[in-house]
């Protein structure tokens, strides 16, 4: 059976509206004329109506419920996790897509479980190990070190006790921010930086949170470090470094990638690809163009230098584009257009504009050989799930 046939300007017709105008040049008598002329001024006033019209947004409560039957099973107060959510959302003006709802319930997932404070496996030994390891640093005697360490806290418990019990990042947070302010030796061991840099229910990071602070809609309980340890900041600010970028990615995949290894690292790893196509010199696609707080060139710098005067580019034209690395608009540059340019006609095929980087996830958290690419893939398999659960299983 042939398909029927498509109206020619569909794409400009609205489904809500479905008044179409009358056939030109049909003969009709005056009485008839003159009455559809009065009927075709409605009509025109009934399609300027539609053309105007906008589709209306999800009331709050939608957007709330909808979250709930996103969620996994299982997870406890699911309400108010959709009213923190939510509540981001909107204070940050990002679209409660079903696309960009799963991916923050993704990542969530992934990081917490849906944990405000997540217990770390052997976090008292992995803290100890790192006062060890800056004491030795700073040459601070073993016993000078125990001697402050079996000094009282300000709960009364002393910090080693304390070290002992230690079992969420908030907690080892707050002890650190204790002995930086209670001991002279706290302060020669870490100076005024918390050695916990990640933290929430999306591990969001802290320095990154407090860039961010001047538009966070809420008044802080302390500070902003403290903030992102609750469930509405560290949902606020996880979301933010999420979603709160524009990006030219096909697939959620990279930004996932992104949300752990830096904005655009996806996009910049495969600008390094390029490169190292073009110039023959192997590099790490590791996201990092350039070597930030520091003029001297680095290896993808001094890569692209090579390939200078193929490009009809001198250094401080190199240098400048690159420095656009954590901006969109890096890939209007022509760099980055004749960088792609000249390995594409070397390789004879199109190279991909997105890669997951090659970064070694390295803390004292971890215990595995873990990558970038492993975070982003574990977290795409949720946000594929999520995606089911709002298609009804039917789709992605």
């Amino acid at each position: 059976m042939p398909k029927p046939q498509q109206p020619r300007n569909r794409k400009n017709m609205n489904p809500k509206c479905p008044i179409q105008p009358a056939t030109a040049g049909t003969a009709m008598p005056e009485p008839r004329r003159r009455a559809a002329g009065a009927l075709g001024l409605a009509l025109l006033l009934a399609l300027a109506g539609c053309v105007t019209q906008r589709p209306e947004e999800p009331r709050p409560a939608e957007v709330r419920a909808r979250i709930v039957r996103l969620m996994p099973a299982g997870i406890a107060d699911r309400e108010g996790w959709a009213t923190d959510i939510y509540a981001a959302f909107a204070a940050q003006d990002i679209s409660p897509s079903a696309g960009n709802l799963c991916a923050v319930l993704a990542v969530t997932e992934q990081e917490s479980t849906f944990q405000v404070d997540p217990a770390v496996p052997g976090l008292a030994r992995i803290a100890r190990k790192e006062i060890d390891r800056r004491a030795a640093q700073s040459h601070i005697p073993e016993f000078l070190l125990r001697a402050a360490l079996g000094l009282d806290s300000s709960n009364g418990k002393t910090y080693s006790e304390r070290l002992g019990a230690v079992r969420t990042e908030k907690e080892l947070s707050a002890i650190f921010e204790d002995f930086i302010g209670m001991v002279p030796l706290g302060r020669q061991l870490f100076g005024s930086l918390n050695p916990v840099h990640t933290g929430g229910p999306m591990q969001v990071s802290i320095a990154f949170a407090e860039s961010r602070a001047r538009d966070y809609p809420y008044p802080p309980e302390g500070s902003i470090r403290h903030e992102v340890f609750s469930r509405r900041g560290g949902l606020y600010f996880g979301i933010a470094h999420l979603l709160g970028y524009p990006a030219n990615y096909e697939r959620p995949l990279y930004r996932f990638a992104d949300f752990n290894a830096g904005w655009y690292a996806s996009r910049n790893a495969a600008f390094q690809n390029a490169v190292s196509r073009a110039s023959g010199i192997p590099l790490e696609l590791d996201g990092d163009l350039i070597r930030h707080g520091s003029f001297a060139p680095g290896a993808t710098e001094l890569a692209v230098r090579s390939l200078g005067r193929k490009l009809d580019m001198g250094n401080s034209a190199i240098r400048h584009a690159l420095e656009r690395g954590d901006r969109l608009d890096f890939e209007d540059t022509e760099l980055y257009e004749r960088v792609f340019a000249l390995a594409e006609r070397i390789e004879r095929q199109p190279l991909p504009r997105a890669v997951l980087p090659g970064i070694k996830l390295q803390s004292p958290k971890i215990t595995r050989d873990l990558t970038t690419a492993w975070f982003a893939k574990r977290v795409d398999e949720r946000h594929r799930r999520c995606m089911a659960r709002a298609t009804g299983g039917k789709g992605k």
